[in-house]
């Protein structure tokens, strides 16, 4: 029996059973968003993309001492396809994992998880708390003050920017961008 293409459903449904918290399930629609803009700015497949942003932090509530390794046996206990779970996997390199992102859609996966938390903070700071008046500028004011975010690796967003050949500006404006699109999904 080959492997099954998992739809966005399925993950939706799997990421409901692992998580209950409000705040990782905004975090996965939010990565999801980022994700599928990324895709379509790459000319990639954004349910692909998409399906991985949602299920990337599938198994850190319920094992967060597990983290990536957990959410590695759940998918393929579930006979996910490979690439799917590399791509998941591979987010936490150096973190949590030993897998090297190098397929652009890991790449991005790895600069983004984190660069979503700093500028859904950043939004929440605003009078308007939301994404869709956010600017590079105000992200990147808070950036600088290493005590806002401060559980935010900056590093990581850096390498990943690094590992995709982009400026971190731009990365951060393409992440906003991602995020606008699913705004009301993750109440910004």
């Amino acid at each position: 029996m080959g492997k099954k293409v998992p739809t966005r459903e399925m993950a939706w449904e799997l990421l409901k059973e692992y998580n209950q918290s409000e705040s990782l399930i905004k975090h996965a629609l939010a990565v999801e968003g980022v994700m599928r803009h990324f895709a379509e700015l790459f000319g990639e497949d954004p349910e692909k993309w998409g399906i991985i942003g949602l299920i990337h932090d599938l198994d850190y509530e319920k094992y967060p001492e597990e983290h990536c390794t957990k959410t590695k046996e759940i998918l393929e206990e579930r006979n996910w396809p490979q690439d799917y779970i590399r791509a998941v996997v591979s987010h936490g390199w150096q973190i949590c994992s030993d897998v090297e992102p190098v397929e652009r859609m890991e790449k991005v996966l790895y600069a983004v998880d984190e660069l979503t938390g700093l500028i859904t903070a950043t939004a929440l700071m605003r009078p308007s708390k939301s994404v869709m008046d956010l600017t590079v500028k105000s992200v990147k004011k808070k950036w600088k003050q290493k005590s806002f975010a401060a559980g935010v690796d900056r590093s990581i967003i850096e390498r990943g920017a690094q590992m995709l050949g982009m400026e971190l500006n731009e990365v951060i404006e393409e992440t906003i961008k991602g995020m606008q699109k699913v705004a009301d999904a993750i109440g910004l």
